[in-house]
């Protein structure tokens, strides 16, 4: 009876929380000054980037993207590998 209910209250759940982040997201707010005013609240914070550092990155350059992802391949095939032998046993 519980597994039967899981799925539709997770769905409700999840749509539930989308809706709330929605509503939360579209929240509008009153302009100080004027008394029957009300618009979209949009805040925005600049950071400001010191101009004394230079960027060493090189544009369009993705060898540190390839690194990783090969660093991600061994950390993934080497378990594997090592499995692969008890694996064939089994058989």
């Amino acid at each position: 009876m519980i597994k039967k209910l899981f799925r539709p209250a997770a769905i409700l759940a999840i749509g539930l929380l989308l809706v709330l982040l929605t509503a939360g997201a579209t929240h509008t707010g009153k302009i100080s000054g004027l008394e029957n005013s009300t618009g979209a609240v949009f805040f925005l914070q600049v950071t400001p980037t010191p101009r004394a550092q230079q960027d060493l990155s090189e544009i369009g350059s993705t060898d540190g993207i390839v690194i990783m992802g090969g660093v991600i391949l061994l950390i993934v095939l080497i378990p594997i590998l090592a499995k692969r032998k008890s694996w064939m046993q089994a058989d």
